[in-house]
């Protein structure tokens, strides 16, 4: 769990995973998961920090990560977020 939460500690980071979940949601019927190209623009960050930011991303098993053609496509880890829920439901009753 502190792979998970140092990952998310970094604002940056934090809001790209954010943004990941919405752009996840919002195709949630598709299920393809979240393009990063669609997500880059909105961060004031270069592409290679978006890069390493996915890595630790993955690192700490957050999301899952795989190349569809030419397209970076990202996925959450809906393990990973029912784990850390289960988590805080143990230290918050």
């Amino acid at each position: 769990m502190a792979k998970v939460f140092k990952a998310l500690s970094n604002p940056n980071r934090l809001e790209l995973y954010l943004q990941i979940v919405k752009k996840q949601e919002a195709s949630y019927k598709t299920s393809y998961g979240c393009l990063i190209c669609e997500i880059t623009e909105s961060l004031n960050i270069g592409a290679p920090t978006i890069s390493h930011h996915l890595k630790e991303l993955a690192n700490a098993e957050l999301i899952f990560t795989e190349r569809k053609g030419k397209y970076l496509v990202a996925r959450v880890n809906e393990e990973m977020v029912n784990e850390v829920n289960d988590l805080l439901k143990l230290h918050n009753g």
